[in-house]
């Protein structure tokens, strides 16, 4: 597989949607930097990537640690001498706690996972994404950004509508420098970050399919698919833009 001398820097990789945008963007052509924070993980993907022909690496920090991430990927850029996507695909639930009896350490854990993640890793790769080629960053957001989330899932809702704002921010803020900033916004997508609802209650998870036009669950290639299209030539006139990937499940039915 062909390298187009492009590097993609992709958080959360180590499974579910991250990695199949990792491996998509590996098939692309992109050198793919996989971050996580479970080393193991990390390793195994790399393996699997690199059977395949694609040129990755993985770079384990936890993408909430400002000063870890300032660190790791002022080295991914100076290593490559620029980053030209970033794709801030860290992030979830963090858990469900209604208003009443949330924590202070709840509410920030959830808004630091995907608010402080997607801020830190955007502010630090800017430098290197000002020497990339048609450089981009894809945030992700979620129809609980607009909805506000289901119960419990309040706070995950509200970090998600500061990631839709920080991303037409973000465009803005680049635009001068010729750095697009857009968001996907994936339905509900048939990975391991359903699985606990998947065992324990199974006719629930089966009844998710109901609220989606298209009448099924969205697989990670799909939300990849869009993702690369995002990170290409073809998205080069698109920026502070937030693709939904949900069969239809924002409208309601």
């Amino acid at each position: 597989m062909s390298s187009n001398g492009k590097v993609a820097v992709v958080t959360g990789a180590t499974g579910g949607i991250g990695f199949e945008v990792a491996k998509r963007l590996g098939s692309d052509g992109f050198t793919v930097i996989l971050n996580g924070i479970e080393d193991s993980a990390g390793a195994a993907r790399v393996e699997e990537l690199t059977a395949s022909g694609v040129t990755c690496e993985y770079y384990g920090f936890d993408v909430t640690d400002e000063h870890a991430v300032n660190e790791q990927i002022e080295k991914i850029g100076k290593k490559y001498g620029k980053i030209d996507v970033v794709v801030n695909n860290a992030g979830g639930l963090g858990g469900r706690m209604r208003f009443e009896e949330m924590t202070t350490d709840f509410y920030r854990k959830v808004m630091a996972l995907n608010l402080d993640s997607t801020f830190f890793v955007s502010r630090a790769a800017i430098p290197f994404l000002k020497k990339g080629d048609l450089p981009t960053i894809i945030n992700y957001t979620s129809n609980a950004g607009w909805n506000a989330g289901g119960p419990g899932a309040g706070i995950y809702g509200t970090s998600k509508a500061g990631v839709h704002a920080i991303t037409r921010a973000l465009a803005k803020d680049l635009a001068e420098f010729g750095i697009r900033v857009n968001a996907v916004s994936p339905g509900t997508i048939d990975t391991p970050f359903h699985a606990q609802i998947k065992s324990t209650k199974p006719e629930v998870f089966a009844s998710w399919k109901n609220n989606i036009m298209l009448g099924r669950l969205g697989q990670p290639e799909e939300v990849a698919a869009v993702v690369s299209f995002l990170a290409g030539k073809d998205a080069s006139f698109m920026t502070a833009e937030t693709v939904q990937i949900g069969g239809g499940q924002a409208l309601g039915i």
